[in-house]
Protein backbone atom coordinates (compact mmCIF):
# COMPACT_ATOMS: atom_id res chain seq x y z
CA UNK A 1 0.00 0.00 0.00
CA UNK A 2 2.76 2.48 0.98
CA UNK A 3 4.81 1.49 -2.07
CA UNK A 4 1.83 2.08 -4.34
CA UNK A 5 1.20 5.53 -2.86
CA UNK A 6 4.87 6.46 -3.27
CA UNK A 7 4.69 5.33 -6.89
CA UNK A 8 1.59 7.47 -7.36
CA UNK A 9 3.27 10.49 -5.74
CA UNK A 10 6.29 10.21 -8.02
CA UNK A 11 3.97 10.07 -11.04
CA UNK A 12 1.50 12.80 -10.09
CA UNK A 13 4.03 15.33 -8.78
CA UNK A 14 5.84 15.85 -12.08
CA UNK A 15 5.58 19.45 -13.40
CA UNK A 16 3.64 18.32 -16.46
CA UNK A 17 1.04 16.36 -14.52
CA UNK A 18 0.64 19.10 -11.91
CA UNK A 19 0.04 21.65 -14.69
CA UNK A 20 -2.56 19.50 -16.43
CA UNK A 21 -4.26 18.76 -13.11
CA UNK A 22 -4.56 22.50 -12.47
CA UNK A 23 -5.88 23.09 -16.00
CA UNK A 24 -8.40 20.29 -15.55
CA UNK A 25 -9.94 21.52 -12.29
CA UNK A 26 -10.12 25.14 -13.54
CA UNK A 27 -11.78 24.07 -16.79
CA UNK A 28 -14.08 21.80 -14.81
CA UNK A 29 -15.18 24.68 -12.59
CA UNK A 30 -15.96 26.83 -15.63
CA UNK A 31 -17.85 23.98 -17.32
CA UNK A 32 -19.86 23.40 -14.15
CA UNK A 33 -20.87 27.07 -14.16
CA UNK A 34 -22.58 26.68 -17.54
CA UNK A 35 -26.06 25.14 -17.25
CA UNK A 36 -26.57 22.17 -19.53
CA UNK A 37 -22.94 21.24 -20.15
CA UNK A 38 -22.07 19.13 -17.11
CA UNK A 39 -19.00 17.01 -16.50
CA UNK A 40 -19.79 14.25 -19.03
CA UNK A 41 -20.22 16.73 -21.90
CA UNK A 42 -17.14 18.69 -20.87
CA UNK A 43 -14.98 15.56 -20.69
CA UNK A 44 -16.28 14.31 -24.05
CA UNK A 45 -15.58 17.64 -25.77
CA UNK A 46 -12.01 17.90 -24.44
CA UNK A 47 -10.85 14.31 -25.06
CA UNK A 48 -9.39 15.20 -28.50
CA UNK A 49 -7.10 17.78 -26.84
CA UNK A 50 -5.45 15.04 -24.77
CA UNK A 51 -4.52 12.63 -27.57
CA UNK A 52 -0.98 14.05 -27.89
CA UNK A 53 0.00 13.56 -24.22
CA UNK A 54 0.73 10.50 -22.11
CA UNK A 55 -2.32 8.46 -21.02
CA UNK A 56 -1.76 9.13 -17.31
CA UNK A 57 -1.46 12.88 -17.96
CA UNK A 58 -4.61 12.87 -20.09
CA UNK A 59 -6.58 10.97 -17.45
CA UNK A 60 -5.37 13.33 -14.70
CA UNK A 61 -6.69 16.29 -16.68
CA UNK A 62 -10.02 14.65 -17.58
CA UNK A 63 -10.57 13.52 -13.99
CA UNK A 64 -9.85 17.09 -12.86
CA UNK A 65 -12.60 18.29 -15.18
CA UNK A 66 -14.92 15.69 -13.63
CA UNK A 67 -14.65 16.72 -9.99
CA UNK A 68 -13.98 20.39 -10.79
CA UNK A 69 -17.34 20.64 -12.53
CA UNK A 70 -19.05 19.32 -9.39
CA UNK A 71 -18.13 22.52 -7.55
CA UNK A 72 -18.79 24.75 -10.54
CA UNK A 73 -22.36 23.45 -10.62
CA UNK A 74 -22.68 24.25 -6.92
CA UNK A 75 -21.87 27.93 -7.50
CA UNK A 76 -24.77 28.48 -9.91
CA UNK A 77 -27.09 26.30 -7.82
CA UNK A 78 -26.50 28.47 -4.76
CA UNK A 79 -26.36 31.89 -6.41
CA UNK A 80 -28.88 31.58 -9.24
CA UNK A 81 -30.94 28.46 -8.44
CA UNK A 82 -29.62 27.09 -11.73
CA UNK A 83 -28.14 23.62 -11.27
CA UNK A 84 -25.41 22.79 -13.75
CA UNK A 85 -26.36 19.12 -13.67
CA UNK A 86 -28.77 16.79 -11.90
CA UNK A 87 -26.41 16.08 -8.99
CA UNK A 88 -26.54 19.78 -8.02
CA UNK A 89 -30.34 19.94 -7.89
CA UNK A 90 -30.61 19.18 -4.17
CA UNK A 91 -28.19 21.98 -3.34
CA UNK A 92 -30.62 24.55 -4.71
CA UNK A 93 -33.24 23.61 -2.11
CA UNK A 94 -31.31 25.15 0.81
CA UNK A 95 -28.30 26.77 -0.86
CA UNK A 96 -30.39 29.27 -2.82
CA UNK A 97 -32.46 30.06 0.28
CA UNK A 98 -29.25 30.74 2.21
CA UNK A 99 -28.16 33.07 -0.59
CA UNK A 100 -31.43 34.98 -0.42
CA UNK A 101 -30.89 35.31 3.33
CA UNK A 102 -27.47 36.91 2.78
CA UNK A 103 -25.46 33.75 3.51
CA UNK A 104 -24.32 32.79 0.02
CA UNK A 105 -20.67 32.85 1.05
CA UNK A 106 -21.32 30.43 3.90
CA UNK A 107 -23.21 28.08 1.57
CA UNK A 108 -20.39 28.09 -1.00
CA UNK A 109 -17.73 27.70 1.69
CA UNK A 110 -19.42 24.72 3.38
CA UNK A 111 -19.89 23.16 -0.07
CA UNK A 112 -16.15 23.50 -0.71
CA UNK A 113 -15.23 22.18 2.75
CA UNK A 114 -17.71 19.31 2.55
CA UNK A 115 -16.58 18.36 -0.94
CA UNK A 116 -12.93 18.41 0.13
CA UNK A 117 -13.53 16.34 3.27
CA UNK A 118 -15.64 13.85 1.31
CA UNK A 119 -12.99 13.64 -1.40
CA UNK A 120 -10.19 12.90 1.05
CA UNK A 121 -12.24 10.32 2.95
CA UNK A 122 -13.50 8.62 -0.20
CA UNK A 123 -10.06 8.59 -1.80
CA UNK A 124 -8.52 6.93 1.26
CA UNK A 125 -11.25 4.30 1.09
CA UNK A 126 -10.86 4.06 -2.68
CA UNK A 127 -7.15 3.36 -2.37
CA UNK A 128 -7.62 0.83 0.45
CA UNK A 129 -10.87 -0.91 -0.43
CA UNK A 130 -11.15 -0.91 -4.21
CA UNK A 131 -10.77 -4.69 -4.73
CA UNK A 132 -13.16 -5.84 -1.94
CA UNK A 133 -15.73 -3.21 -2.85
CA UNK A 134 -15.53 -4.31 -6.45
CA UNK A 135 -16.32 -7.87 -5.35
CA UNK A 136 -19.29 -6.64 -3.32
CA UNK A 137 -20.59 -4.55 -6.23
CA UNK A 138 -20.55 -7.68 -8.40
CA UNK A 139 -23.31 -9.07 -6.16
CA UNK A 140 -25.67 -6.31 -7.31
CA UNK A 141 -27.70 -7.67 -10.19
CA UNK A 142 -30.97 -6.32 -11.65
CA UNK A 143 -33.11 -7.38 -8.62
CA UNK A 144 -30.80 -5.59 -6.19
CA UNK A 145 -30.69 -2.48 -8.41
CA UNK A 146 -34.49 -2.55 -8.62
CA UNK A 147 -34.71 -2.56 -4.82
CA UNK A 148 -32.31 0.40 -4.61
CA UNK A 149 -34.49 2.39 -7.05
CA UNK A 150 -37.61 1.63 -4.99
CA UNK A 151 -35.79 2.79 -1.85
CA UNK A 152 -34.78 6.04 -3.57
CA UNK A 153 -38.35 6.85 -4.61
CA UNK A 154 -39.78 5.98 -1.19
CA UNK A 155 -37.13 8.06 0.54
CA UNK A 156 -37.93 11.19 -1.45
CA UNK A 157 -41.68 10.76 -0.90
CA UNK A 158 -41.40 10.15 2.84
CA UNK A 159 -38.93 12.94 3.49
CA UNK A 160 -40.58 15.60 1.35
CA UNK A 161 -42.13 18.55 3.15
CA UNK A 162 -45.88 19.00 3.00
CA UNK A 163 -48.37 16.46 1.68
CA UNK A 164 -46.95 12.98 1.16
CA UNK A 165 -49.73 12.30 -1.34
CA UNK A 166 -48.57 15.22 -3.48
CA UNK A 167 -44.97 14.03 -3.20
CA UNK A 168 -45.97 10.51 -4.32
CA UNK A 169 -47.92 11.98 -7.24
CA UNK A 170 -44.90 14.03 -8.33
CA UNK A 171 -42.60 10.99 -8.08
CA UNK A 172 -45.01 8.97 -10.23
CA UNK A 173 -45.21 11.85 -12.71
CA UNK A 174 -41.41 11.86 -12.94
CA UNK A 175 -41.32 8.12 -13.64
CA UNK A 176 -44.00 8.56 -16.32
CA UNK A 177 -41.96 11.32 -17.97
CA UNK A 178 -38.99 8.93 -18.02
CA UNK A 179 -41.16 6.43 -19.94
CA UNK A 180 -41.20 8.69 -23.01
CA UNK A 181 -39.06 7.21 -25.79
CA UNK A 182 -38.14 3.62 -26.64
CA UNK A 183 -39.68 0.84 -24.56
CA UNK A 184 -36.85 -1.00 -22.79
CA UNK A 185 -38.68 -4.32 -23.10
CA UNK A 186 -40.08 -4.27 -26.64
CA UNK A 187 -37.94 -1.66 -28.39
CA UNK A 188 -41.04 0.17 -29.64
CA UNK A 189 -41.63 3.92 -29.47
CA UNK A 190 -44.13 5.17 -26.91
CA UNK A 191 -45.56 8.56 -25.91
CA UNK A 192 -43.49 10.27 -28.62
CA UNK A 193 -46.51 11.55 -30.62
CA UNK A 194 -44.55 11.10 -33.83
CA UNK A 195 -41.65 13.29 -32.69
CA UNK A 196 -38.20 12.04 -33.68
CA UNK A 197 -36.58 14.15 -30.93
CA UNK A 198 -38.53 12.28 -28.25
CA UNK A 199 -37.34 8.83 -29.34
CA UNK A 200 -34.35 9.15 -27.02
CA UNK A 201 -36.59 10.27 -24.15
CA UNK A 202 -36.87 13.55 -22.24
CA UNK A 203 -33.34 14.50 -21.08
CA UNK A 204 -33.24 15.30 -17.37
CA UNK A 205 -30.83 18.22 -17.85
CA UNK A 206 -33.45 20.16 -19.79
CA UNK A 207 -36.05 19.23 -17.18
CA UNK A 208 -33.82 20.43 -14.33
CA UNK A 209 -32.87 23.71 -16.01
CA UNK A 210 -36.49 24.46 -16.84
CA UNK A 211 -37.96 23.58 -13.45
CA UNK A 212 -35.39 25.33 -11.29
CA UNK A 213 -33.91 28.18 -13.33
CA UNK A 214 -36.66 29.32 -15.70
CA UNK A 215 -39.42 28.38 -13.26
CA UNK A 216 -37.78 30.44 -10.51
CA UNK A 217 -37.43 33.48 -12.78
CA UNK A 218 -41.07 33.30 -13.91
CA UNK A 219 -42.24 32.96 -10.33
CA UNK A 220 -40.12 35.88 -9.12
CA UNK A 221 -41.43 38.06 -11.97
CA UNK A 222 -44.98 37.28 -10.84
CA UNK A 223 -44.40 38.07 -7.15
CA UNK A 224 -42.22 41.06 -7.95
CA UNK A 225 -38.45 41.31 -8.16
CA UNK A 226 -36.80 40.99 -4.79
CA UNK A 227 -34.39 43.61 -3.56
CA UNK A 228 -30.80 42.65 -4.42
CA UNK A 229 -28.92 41.20 -1.48
CA UNK A 230 -26.83 43.83 0.33
CA UNK A 231 -25.22 41.63 2.94
CA UNK A 232 -22.03 42.78 4.58
CA UNK A 233 -18.83 41.02 3.63
CA UNK A 234 -18.52 39.46 7.09
CA UNK A 235 -22.01 37.96 6.70
CA UNK A 236 -20.77 36.05 3.66
CA UNK A 237 -17.94 34.31 5.53
CA UNK A 238 -18.54 30.92 7.12
CA UNK A 239 -18.56 30.74 10.91
CA UNK A 240 -17.12 28.10 13.23
CA UNK A 241 -20.65 27.27 14.34
CA UNK A 242 -21.60 26.47 10.74
CA UNK A 243 -18.68 24.05 10.43
CA UNK A 244 -19.54 22.44 13.75
CA UNK A 245 -23.21 22.05 12.80
CA UNK A 246 -22.29 20.57 9.42
CA UNK A 247 -19.65 18.07 10.57
CA UNK A 248 -22.10 15.21 11.04
CA UNK A 249 -23.84 15.96 7.75
CA UNK A 250 -20.52 15.89 5.92
CA UNK A 251 -19.59 12.54 7.47
CA UNK A 252 -22.95 10.90 6.74
CA UNK A 253 -23.10 12.34 3.23
CA UNK A 254 -19.59 11.09 2.48
CA UNK A 255 -20.46 7.58 3.64
CA UNK A 256 -23.67 7.41 1.58
CA UNK A 257 -21.94 8.86 -1.47
CA UNK A 258 -19.08 6.40 -1.31
CA UNK A 259 -21.34 3.36 -0.84
CA UNK A 260 -23.66 4.29 -3.72
CA UNK A 261 -20.76 5.40 -5.90
CA UNK A 262 -19.35 1.87 -5.87
CA UNK A 263 -22.54 0.54 -7.48
CA UNK A 264 -22.47 0.59 -11.30
CA UNK A 265 -25.01 3.04 -12.65
CA UNK A 266 -26.06 4.54 -9.31
CA UNK A 267 -24.15 7.75 -9.93
CA UNK A 268 -23.81 10.83 -7.76
CA UNK A 269 -27.34 12.16 -8.36
CA UNK A 270 -29.02 9.38 -6.40
CA UNK A 271 -26.39 9.72 -3.66
CA UNK A 272 -27.04 13.45 -3.23
CA UNK A 273 -30.81 12.94 -2.96
CA UNK A 274 -30.53 10.10 -0.44
CA UNK A 275 -27.96 12.01 1.65
CA UNK A 276 -30.28 15.02 1.80
CA UNK A 277 -33.21 12.81 2.78
CA UNK A 278 -31.25 11.04 5.52
CA UNK A 279 -29.95 14.31 6.94
CA UNK A 280 -33.43 15.75 7.07
CA UNK A 281 -34.55 12.60 8.85
CA UNK A 282 -31.91 12.64 11.58
CA UNK A 283 -31.56 16.40 12.03
CA UNK A 284 -32.97 18.12 15.10
CA UNK A 285 -33.80 21.08 12.85
CA UNK A 286 -35.74 19.20 10.18
CA UNK A 287 -38.23 22.08 9.85
CA UNK A 288 -35.43 24.34 8.54
CA UNK A 289 -34.70 22.08 5.56
CA UNK A 290 -35.88 23.76 2.38
CA UNK A 291 -35.65 27.16 4.10
CA UNK A 292 -31.88 27.64 4.33
CA UNK A 293 -30.46 24.82 6.50
CA UNK A 294 -26.70 24.66 6.06
CA UNK A 295 -26.79 20.89 6.63
CA UNK A 296 -28.99 20.74 3.53
CA UNK A 297 -26.01 22.00 1.53
CA UNK A 298 -23.25 20.08 3.31
CA UNK A 299 -24.83 16.60 3.06
CA UNK A 300 -25.62 16.43 -0.69
CA UNK A 301 -22.39 18.18 -1.69
CA UNK A 302 -20.35 15.70 0.34
CA UNK A 303 -22.29 12.77 -1.10
CA UNK A 304 -21.93 14.15 -4.61
CA UNK A 305 -18.14 14.40 -4.39
CA UNK A 306 -17.67 11.09 -2.58
CA UNK A 307 -19.78 9.29 -5.18
CA UNK A 308 -17.83 10.92 -8.02
CA UNK A 309 -14.61 9.47 -6.63
CA UNK A 310 -16.13 6.09 -5.76
CA UNK A 311 -17.41 5.79 -9.35
CA UNK A 312 -13.85 4.92 -10.30
CA UNK A 313 -14.00 1.64 -8.37
CA UNK A 314 -16.23 -0.24 -10.85
CA UNK A 315 -14.71 1.73 -13.74
CA UNK A 316 -11.09 0.76 -13.04
CA UNK A 317 -11.50 -2.66 -11.44
CA UNK A 318 -14.40 -4.07 -13.46
CA UNK A 319 -14.47 -2.01 -16.63
CA UNK A 320 -18.07 -1.03 -15.79
CA UNK A 321 -18.84 2.72 -15.67
CA UNK A 322 -20.14 3.99 -12.35
CA UNK A 323 -21.97 6.89 -13.99
CA UNK A 324 -22.34 8.95 -17.16
CA UNK A 325 -18.99 10.74 -16.87
CA UNK A 326 -17.02 7.61 -15.99
CA UNK A 327 -18.64 6.00 -19.05
CA UNK A 328 -17.01 8.73 -21.15
CA UNK A 329 -13.72 8.23 -19.29
CA UNK A 330 -13.99 4.50 -19.95
CA UNK A 331 -14.15 5.27 -23.65
CA UNK A 332 -11.11 7.53 -23.26
CA UNK A 333 -9.20 4.66 -21.64
CA UNK A 334 -9.89 2.54 -24.70
CA UNK A 335 -8.69 5.34 -26.99
CA UNK A 336 -5.44 5.51 -25.00
CA UNK A 337 -4.96 1.75 -25.34
CA UNK A 338 -5.62 1.05 -21.65
CA UNK A 339 -7.75 -1.99 -20.79
CA UNK A 340 -9.61 -1.50 -17.48
CA UNK A 341 -10.35 -4.55 -15.38
CA UNK A 342 -9.11 -6.60 -12.42
CA UNK A 343 -5.58 -6.82 -13.88
CA UNK A 344 -5.16 -3.07 -14.40
CA UNK A 345 -3.79 -2.52 -10.86
CA UNK A 346 -1.11 -5.15 -11.51
CA UNK A 347 -0.22 -4.41 -15.12
CA UNK A 348 -0.21 -0.58 -15.00
CA UNK A 349 0.20 0.47 -11.35
CA UNK A 350 1.92 3.74 -12.34
CA UNK A 351 -1.17 4.89 -14.25
CA UNK A 352 -3.68 3.78 -11.61
CA UNK A 353 -1.91 5.14 -8.54
CA UNK A 354 -0.75 8.29 -10.32
CA UNK A 355 -4.40 8.96 -11.19
CA UNK A 356 -5.60 8.30 -7.63
CA UNK A 357 -2.95 10.55 -6.06
CA UNK A 358 -3.85 13.30 -8.55
CA UNK A 359 -7.35 13.30 -7.01
CA UNK A 360 -5.82 14.46 -3.73
CA UNK A 361 -3.84 17.17 -5.52
CA UNK A 362 -6.82 18.36 -7.56
CA UNK A 363 -9.11 18.63 -4.55
CA UNK A 364 -6.49 20.64 -2.65
CA UNK A 365 -6.25 23.01 -5.63
CA UNK A 366 -10.05 23.35 -5.69
CA UNK A 367 -10.18 24.12 -1.97
CA UNK A 368 -7.39 26.69 -2.18
CA UNK A 369 -8.98 28.38 -5.19
CA UNK A 370 -12.64 28.33 -4.22
CA UNK A 371 -12.70 28.80 -0.45
CA UNK A 372 -11.22 32.34 -0.50
CA UNK A 373 -13.31 33.21 -3.56
CA UNK A 374 -16.66 32.17 -2.04
CA UNK A 375 -17.49 35.68 -0.73
CA UNK A 376 -16.40 37.11 -4.09
CA UNK A 377 -18.75 34.80 -5.98
CA UNK A 378 -21.51 35.77 -3.55
CA UNK A 379 -21.18 39.42 -4.58
CA UNK A 380 -22.94 38.46 -7.84
CA UNK A 381 -26.16 38.63 -5.85
CA UNK A 382 -25.70 42.39 -5.51
CA UNK A 383 -26.55 42.72 -9.21
CA UNK A 384 -30.09 44.13 -9.62
CA UNK A 385 -32.51 41.38 -10.56
CA UNK A 386 -33.62 43.35 -13.62
CA UNK A 387 -30.19 42.50 -15.05
CA UNK A 388 -29.79 39.13 -13.36
CA UNK A 389 -33.01 37.53 -14.63
CA UNK A 390 -32.17 38.03 -18.33
CA UNK A 391 -28.69 36.63 -17.62
CA UNK A 392 -30.18 33.52 -16.02
CA UNK A 393 -32.59 33.00 -18.92
CA UNK A 394 -29.83 33.56 -21.47
CA UNK A 395 -27.41 31.07 -19.88
CA UNK A 396 -30.23 28.55 -19.41
CA UNK A 397 -31.32 28.61 -23.05
CA UNK A 398 -27.75 28.72 -24.40
CA UNK A 399 -26.77 25.86 -22.12
CA UNK A 400 -29.78 23.83 -23.26
CA UNK A 401 -28.96 24.48 -26.92
CA UNK A 402 -25.32 23.51 -26.38
CA UNK A 403 -26.27 20.02 -25.18
CA UNK A 404 -27.15 18.72 -28.67
CA UNK A 405 -27.08 21.91 -30.76
CA UNK A 406 -30.83 21.48 -31.05
CA UNK A 407 -33.60 24.08 -30.73
CA UNK A 408 -35.89 21.33 -29.42
CA UNK A 409 -33.89 21.36 -26.16
CA UNK A 410 -34.65 25.07 -25.80
CA UNK A 411 -38.37 24.41 -26.21
CA UNK A 412 -38.17 21.68 -23.57
CA UNK A 413 -36.55 24.10 -21.13
CA UNK A 414 -39.26 26.66 -21.79
CA UNK A 415 -42.05 24.10 -21.35
CA UNK A 416 -40.65 22.80 -18.08
CA UNK A 417 -40.03 26.36 -16.97
CA UNK A 418 -43.77 26.99 -17.22
CA UNK A 419 -44.38 23.70 -15.38
CA UNK A 420 -41.90 24.75 -12.71
CA UNK A 421 -43.70 28.06 -12.30
CA UNK A 422 -47.01 26.22 -11.84
CA UNK A 423 -45.46 23.88 -9.27
CA UNK A 424 -44.11 26.81 -7.28
CA UNK A 425 -47.43 28.60 -7.55
CA UNK A 426 -49.38 25.62 -6.17
CA UNK A 427 -46.61 24.47 -3.77
CA UNK A 428 -45.97 21.10 -5.40
CA UNK A 429 -42.63 19.49 -4.41
CA UNK A 430 -40.05 19.38 -7.19
CA UNK A 431 -37.51 16.97 -5.69
CA UNK A 432 -39.67 13.81 -6.09
CA UNK A 433 -40.43 14.76 -9.71
CA UNK A 434 -36.73 15.20 -10.52
CA UNK A 435 -35.82 11.92 -8.81
CA UNK A 436 -38.52 10.16 -10.82
CA UNK A 437 -37.18 11.59 -14.09
CA UNK A 438 -33.55 10.81 -13.23
CA UNK A 439 -33.97 7.21 -12.08
CA UNK A 440 -37.11 6.35 -14.08
CA UNK A 441 -35.13 4.86 -16.97
CA UNK A 442 -32.85 2.97 -14.56
CA UNK A 443 -35.91 1.71 -12.67
CA UNK A 444 -37.53 0.43 -15.87
CA UNK A 445 -34.30 -1.20 -17.05
CA UNK A 446 -33.86 -2.99 -13.72
CA UNK A 447 -37.54 -4.03 -13.79
CA UNK A 448 -37.31 -5.48 -17.31
CA UNK A 449 -34.02 -7.26 -16.59
CA UNK A 450 -35.34 -8.66 -13.29
CA UNK A 451 -38.48 -9.93 -15.02
CA UNK A 452 -36.41 -11.63 -17.71
CA UNK A 453 -33.98 -13.07 -15.18
CA UNK A 454 -36.74 -14.42 -12.94
CA UNK A 455 -38.96 -15.73 -15.76
CA UNK A 456 -41.59 -13.07 -15.14
CA UNK A 457 -42.05 -13.88 -11.44
CA UNK A 458 -41.00 -10.69 -9.67
CA UNK A 459 -41.85 -12.24 -6.31
CA UNK A 460 -38.53 -14.07 -6.62
CA UNK A 461 -36.84 -10.73 -5.93
CA UNK A 462 -37.61 -11.55 -2.29
CA UNK A 463 -35.21 -14.52 -2.52
CA UNK A 464 -32.27 -12.12 -2.93
CA UNK A 465 -30.89 -11.19 0.54
CA UNK A 466 -29.56 -7.74 -0.45
CA UNK A 467 -32.82 -6.86 -2.21
CA UNK A 468 -34.85 -8.03 0.79
CA UNK A 469 -32.85 -5.86 3.20
CA UNK A 470 -33.17 -2.84 0.88
CA UNK A 471 -36.93 -3.29 0.41
CA UNK A 472 -37.39 -3.82 4.15
CA UNK A 473 -35.69 -0.49 4.75
CA UNK A 474 -38.09 1.12 2.25
CA UNK A 475 -41.07 -0.38 4.11
CA UNK A 476 -39.73 0.91 7.42
CA UNK A 477 -39.36 4.41 5.98
CA UNK A 478 -42.85 4.27 4.51
CA UNK A 479 -44.71 2.81 7.49
CA UNK A 480 -42.40 3.91 10.32
CA UNK A 481 -43.75 7.46 10.87
CA UNK A 482 -47.39 6.28 11.02
CA UNK A 483 -46.53 3.42 13.39
CA UNK A 484 -44.51 5.77 15.59
CA UNK A 485 -47.45 8.20 15.81
CA UNK A 486 -49.84 5.40 16.77
CA UNK A 487 -47.38 4.12 19.37
CA UNK A 488 -47.13 7.58 20.93
CA UNK A 489 -50.94 7.91 21.02
CA UNK A 490 -51.24 4.48 22.60
CA UNK A 491 -48.64 5.30 25.25
CA UNK A 492 -50.34 8.61 26.08
CA UNK A 493 -53.66 6.85 26.50
CA UNK A 494 -52.12 4.08 28.57
CA UNK A 495 -50.34 6.47 30.90
CA UNK A 496 -53.51 8.05 32.46
CA UNK A 497 -55.07 4.61 32.93
CA UNK A 498 -51.97 3.41 34.74
CA UNK A 499 -51.95 6.51 36.94
CA UNK A 500 -55.62 5.97 37.78
CA UNK A 501 -54.94 2.37 38.82
CA UNK A 502 -52.04 3.49 41.01
CA UNK A 503 -54.24 6.08 42.72
CA UNK A 504 -56.83 3.43 43.55
CA UNK A 505 -54.14 1.28 45.08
Amino acid sequence: MIDNLLLGLSTAFTPTNLLWCFVGVVLGTVIGLLPGLGSSTGVAILIPLTLTVEPVTALIMLAGIYYGSQYGGTITSVLLSTPGEAASVVTTLDGYRMARQGRAGAALAIAAIGSFAAAILSLVLLAALAPPFAQFALRFGPPENLAVMVLALVTMVVLSTGSKLRAAAMACAGVLLACVGIDAGTGEARYTFGSIELLSGIPYIEVVIGLFAVGEVLYQIRVGAATPIRARFRDLVIRRRDIRDSAGAIGRGSAIGFLLGTLPGAGSTLASFLAYGLEKRVSRNAAQFGHGAIQGVAAPESANNAAANANFIPTLTLGIPGGATTAVLLGALTVYGVQPGPLLFEEQPELVWGLLVSFFIGNVILLVLNLPLAPLFAQLLRIPYAYLYPLILFTSFVGAYAIDNNVFSVWLVLIFGVIGYGMKRFELPMAPLVVGVVIGALFEKALVQSSALLDGNLWLVLTKPIAVVTLALAVVLLAGPALARRARVFLRRAAPEQSEEESHV
